[in-house]
């Protein structure tokens, strides 16, 4: 061997060693992809492959009825057909192409790509929801370009046209970023609708069912070859509400024309047979997701129709609350047979004049003359006498100042002065002037509809008030296991007093009172009238606006002695009481006829019954 050679071939193994070094990198490489796909991830990698044939696909689950008391539909549901999307599988470029053939704002569809979280990115999002004709046939013929879209068949939620309990049964949209994050929806994700008001909201637990899914082999056009496992959904439970959609239909009736509140209930357990606040709104606008522009005039409208003014709204109660200050003084041993007061249509007091609604007066007055004809100035007196915190205490006893705990989401709790609560929430002294203005429910004072109807309810019970409700304890409890029912709250008054205050509400009614528009021929109604004042007398005069107009107040119930339905009417705006009382005399009078027309056909039905049962035997 020559000595050049050496060096050669020293360089010649070298190479054959980085070759056989690299081949066996290589190989080892290989093998580690290998591994990693036939056993170390063969699921996910096997996932993947069946996706490239396999579909998976949402049956969305109905959601539960809604139905009145007697099992008439007020909500319920409508084959429909909407456009779902792969969020995972969505392509940039055909983006524009699908939000112009469906009608959908592009900027709109990419946010709702953007929304979805990352490790959601397989989940399907709707894209559009009721699809018409014309969408049906796009998407149809664009099936083999748009592969990640489908079309799932759904229930649509379907309101009443009229908006009939629109307030009470609120509507559904889809969830939003918020409530993703709130305890109750944590069952829920991107794109599912919820209850966002009203019973929709309150029992959205019990109305949303829980979706199914189909697995359905398809080809590379993404048509279907054959379903391979199909899980049913289950559906909502529907609910029955104390609702008696006749009588709501005059509450709603009654307030045509105005804005206002209409609450009835059942003293005797707390059913809620009618709740009507007006003006009114289309449920159905949100199904499908409101426009924006709809959505900003809605919540511009000065009217408020979104808001439900019989537990929402607060509002001075007027003469209304003179029979929560007449039970104060009778039993406060104030207000008895020989406490009269002479009504000149005004008086001083604390160096301010207060007027009677009455300008000439009602000359001399005891206590039923006074809450028959609703004359301010003796209860002015009787005011002056009690206290402010003595007023305050029976009106919280009655269930002022406090929320009473329908199912219904953001019910307002109202406003009960007192001595503390201005020196805590103002840092101020109560000023005896201001007793004068509480005693006639002006004031600071202010109530919703419900508590009204609620507190004259139990006055009328003898002292005792129901929890309002509008699902049924009973129903909750076939339900849930372990729902409780509440024992209702008591007073202990005196019966005596009691039977005063039903007979000074019976005079306003049946004895040439402020409330003669409320009496009926066919059973005893008592009641009391109340106008409440939005501005003084003297701005209202001199401006001439209608929004400067009083507040017009009815609550009346029946039969006198053993109460069945209490009904409360406010008429913002409307001036004069006397133009509320006929909206509750027409509810109370729609509910005794009712039951008249049923114990009619019961016994109509007897007969053959019985002579069944002959027959038989």
């Amino acid at each position: 061997m020559s000595p050049g050679e050496n060096p050669l071939r020293r360089s010649r193994s070298v190479e054959i060693a980085l070759f056989q070094y690299a081949a066996a990198a290589v190989f080892l490489w290989l093998l580690s992809g290998f591994w990693q796909l036939q056993v170390q991830k063969s699921g996910i990698y096997a996932q993947k492959a069946e996706q490239n044939s396999v579909k998976s696909l949402p049956i969305p689950a109905p959601r539960g009825e809604i139905l009145d008391r007697d099992g008439r539909p007020i909500v319920n549901n409508a084959p429909s057909f909407s456009a779902t999307l792969a969020a995972g599988k969505a392509y940039s470029a055909n983006l524009p192409d699908i939000a112009a053939g469906l009608d959908l704002p592009l900027d709109r569809l990419q946010e709702r790509l953007a929304e979805v979280s990352p490790n959601l990115a397989r989940d399907r999002i709707v894209l559009k929801e009721n699809l018409s004709i014309a969408d049906m046939a796009f998407l149809e013929a664009h099936r083999a370009q748009f592969r990640e879209i489908d079309i799932v068949q759904s229930q649509r939620r379907f309101y009443s046209a009229e908006g009939v309990a629109a307030h009470v049964v609120g509507y559904v949209g889809e969830i939003g970023k918020a409530e993703l994050a709130m305890r109750e929806f944590s069952l829920h994700g991107p794109g599912d609708k919820i209850g966002k008001t009203g019973i929709e909201r309150q029992y959205n637990h019990l109305l949303a069912g829980k979706d199914g899914r189909r697995r359905l082999l398809v080809d590379n056009r993404g048509r279907s070859q054959g379903v391979i496992e199909s899980i049913a959904a289950q559906p909502g439970r529907s609910l029955r509400l104390t609702l008696d959609l006749d009588l709501q239909a005059v509450a709603e009736m009654g307030l045509e024309g105005y804005r206002g509140a209409v609450v009835a209930l059942d003293p005797r357990n707390g059913e809620v047979l009618a709740m009507a606040s007006a003006p009114v709104f289309s449920a159905n606008a949100f199904v499908d997701g409101i426009d924006g522009k709809e959505w900003k005039r809605l919540l511009e409208d000065p009217a408020k129709p979104l808001l439900n003014r019989a537990v929402q709204g607060q509002w001075a109660p007027g003469s209304v609350f003179k029979p929560i200050v007449a039970l104060a003084a009778l039993e406060k041993g104030l207000a008895n047979s020989t406490f009269r007061t002479t009504c000149t249509g005004s008086r001083t007091y604390f160096g301010h004049r207060f007027r009677c609604h009455a300008r000439r007066g009602h000359g001399s007055v005891s206590l039923n003359e006074a809450m028959t004809q609703s004359c301010d100035i003796y209860f002015y007196e009787l005011g002056k006498q009690l206290g402010v915190d003595v007023i305050a205490e029976y009106a919280r006893r009655a269930g002022l100042g406090a929320k009473t705990l329908i199912d219904l989401p953001d019910e307002a709790a109202g406003i009960v002065p007192s001595i503390d609560w201005k020196v805590r929430l103002f840092r101020e002294r109560w000023y005896a002037g201001e007793t004068i203005s509480f005693v006639i429910g002006q004031g600071a004072l202010t109530v919703t509809p419900l508590q009204v109807a609620q507190a004259i309810g139990g006055l009328a019970m003898g002292g005792v008030w129901h929890r309002p409700r509008l699902v049924s304890p009973g129903q909750l409890a076939e339900m849930r296991e372990g729902h409780a029912r509440r024992e209702p709250r008591r007073a202990p008054l005196a019966p005596w007093h009691s039977r005063i205050i039903r007979q000074l509400l019976w005079g306003v009614v049946n004895a040439g009172g402020t409330g003669a528009r409320a009496r009926l021929d066919a059973v005893d109604v008592c009641g009391k009238t109340g106008t409440a004042q939005r501005v003084s007398n003297r701005t209202r005069l001199e401006h001439n606006r209608p929004e400067f107009e009083d507040d017009a107040w009815f609550v009346g119930y029946a039969p006198c002695r053993e109460p069945e339905i209490v009904v409360a009417v406010l008429l913002e705006n409307g001036a004069h009481s006397y133009f509320a009382a006929p909206v509750a005399r027409d509810v109370i009078k729609a509910h005794f006829d009712k039951k008249k027309r049923r114990q009619l056909q019961l016994s109509a039905t007897r007969p053959t019954l019985a002579r069944l049962a002959e027959r038989t035997q």
